[in-house]
């Protein structure tokens, strides 16, 4: 069992140096995805050794520093790439339990979820994210009969080897809603295990349009719509009209 830490970053100066060294304790095996900084993080990075690195000249989206870090993991040779971000609200700490998980032989996917067993140290979130994660959730639960508690969290292991097999294309914060299709579709095992929700910087926000909650709703919901009415097969020349801009 081969774990890789992904980090995707995009201007994180304040926060990716102890980022990197709590989770130092726990693996050796580091990347950083700099999904195009403009904030000095870059130049902070290109110093270091001790990490590996994949840099975006340009911000090409989350879900595509995610894409970047499986292939990156499975040229490598990497079993597992434990995703995580670096605004300090994902523990390090918590890599335990996904390792542990990632032990057992028994899962595809583990995710991690803020609202599995709520804790009264959890932190609450702004009102218009836990009012789309859950309905989210439950739109995913309903059609695909799992039983998940929090589809956003991006604080994942999973298998390299399985990842690929989605050919995975979204680029953007619409990311889950093409993963969590494929993953059903190709009978992934999945589980969760509970993490911390900590919301210590509320005014973060998406950028553009997606900072509007009916906005970001209505491109989640889009993104979905696309991923359902996709053929069974389809061309990867054709995945590039629907992220999402099919009809």
């Amino acid at each position: 069992m081969r774990p890789l830490i992904a980090i995707p970053i995009f201007n994180e100066r304040r926060h990716v140096e102890e980022v990197l060294a709590r989770v130092r304790r726990f693996c050796p095996d580091i990347l950083v995805v700099d999904d195009g900084s403009t904030d000095g993080t870059s130049e902070l990075l290109a110093r270091r050794t001790d990490v590996q690195l994949v840099s975006h000249l340009v911000n090409r989206g989350y879900g595509q520093s995610l894409i970047d870090a499986f292939e990156y993991a499975h040229l490598r040779g990497y079993d597992w790439v434990i995703t995580m971000d670096c605004d300090e609200q994902h523990e390090p700490e918590s890599l335990p339990l996904f390792l542990e998980e990632i032990r057992t032989g028994q899962w595809d996917l583990v995710s991690g979820s803020r609202y599995l067993y709520p804790s009264a140290s959890d932190d609450l979130p702004p009102g218009d994210r836990r009012v789309i994660n859950s309905t989210i959730t439950a739109v995913l639960n309903q059609i695909f009969s799992l039983n998940l508690t929090d589809a956003f969290c991006g604080f994942k292991a999973q298998r390299t080897s399985a990842m690929l097999r989605l050919r995975l294309d979204e680029p953007g914060y619409a990311f889950p809603m093409q993963l969590w299709p494929r993953a059903v579709k190709a009978g992934l095992r999945i589980t969760e295990v509970p993490v911390r929700l900590i919301y210590n910087d509320p005014s973060r926000h998406f950028g553009g349009a997606l900072d509007d909650p009916a906005s970001r709703l209505r491109h989640y919901l889009d993104v979905l719509r696309c991923e359902l009415n996709r053929p069974a097969e389809t061309c990867a020349a054709e995945t590039a009209v629907c992220g999402c801009g099919c009809e």
